[in-house]
């Protein structure tokens, strides 16, 4: 059945999503040249919003769970697994009090109504996978505005997107140069669960009547730990979660 309302369903929220892209990218040009870089976030904020509202005309149950109560004046590296694009939107708008900033791949800053202007201007880190030079140099920029504004970065440590759930190994590198330029960064695992269902037949059709959570697991400083041993930290906090 959920395939079957998925061939229904899957069309009408497309045509929102990407109707939703194409209105925004304008009104982030207006507010970056209007409001700068805090006008930009803001609708950038309320575009993923909207996107998540989307998620409803598929009949998904979205729930976020953050019991701790984070500070707004300190970096914070957010380190999550990776199920689907649909893991985004929801941590851009929920994570929205921490300016947390994404590490992608530089391709997606072409071509994409809003999401590729938001990379662009938006702050993160846009790296090319086949040159390692610039993609540590993009993180280490990253870094540095971290430190300057306590702005947050979520990484997804698997390097892509688990499509069947199961949890890939966690790579250090990412979380490694960060700390190297904000070794005072806050550690907080978040746990990704069920947005792969959305996806699992493909991008069509789309699978109805999903749950999906986002579930921030404890925090923790990263001390004297080695980075392979803060990573392993989170890795093992994610997978107890799932």
């Amino acid at each position: 059945m959920n395939k079957l309302f998925g061939y229904i369903l899957t069309p009408i929220h497309y045509l929102l999503f990407g109707m939703l892209l194409f209105l925004f990218h304008p009104i982030q040009w207006l507010c970056l040249k209007l409001g700068g870089q805090e006008g930009h976030k803001k609708s950038v904020d309320v575009l993923n919003f909207f996107l998540l509202g989307t998620y409803y005309i598929l009949g998904s149950r979205i729930k976020f769970k953050n019991p701790y109560d984070l500070p707004t004046n300190r970096p914070i590296i957010f380190i999550a697994n990776h199920q689907s694009m649909y893991d985004i939107p929801a941590l851009i708008w929920f994570l929205r009090s921490y300016h947390a900033k994404f590490i992608s791949k530089i391709e997606l800053t072409k071509g994409i109504p809003s999401i590729s202007f938001n990379l662009k201007y938006g702050g993160g880190a846009n790296i090319d996978r086949k040159d390692s030079k610039q993609a540590v140099s993009e993180i280490i920029k990253l870094a540095e505005r971290m430190k300057k504004f306590n702005w947050s970065t979520v990484i997804f440590p698997e390097g892509t997107r688990a499509k069947n759930g199961l949890i890939k190994p966690f790579a250090v590198g990412g979380v490694a140069t960060l700390l190297k330029k904000v070794p005072d960064a806050l550690l907080v695992p978040i746990a990704i669960n069920g947005s792969w269902k959305l996806v699992q037949y493909g991008k069509f059709p789309l699978s109805t009547g999903q749950k999906i959570t986002w579930e921030v697991l404890e925090p923790f400083e990263p001390g004297n730990k080695t980075m392979e041993e803060i990573v392993d930290a989170a890795e093992k906090a994610i997978r107890k979660a799932l």
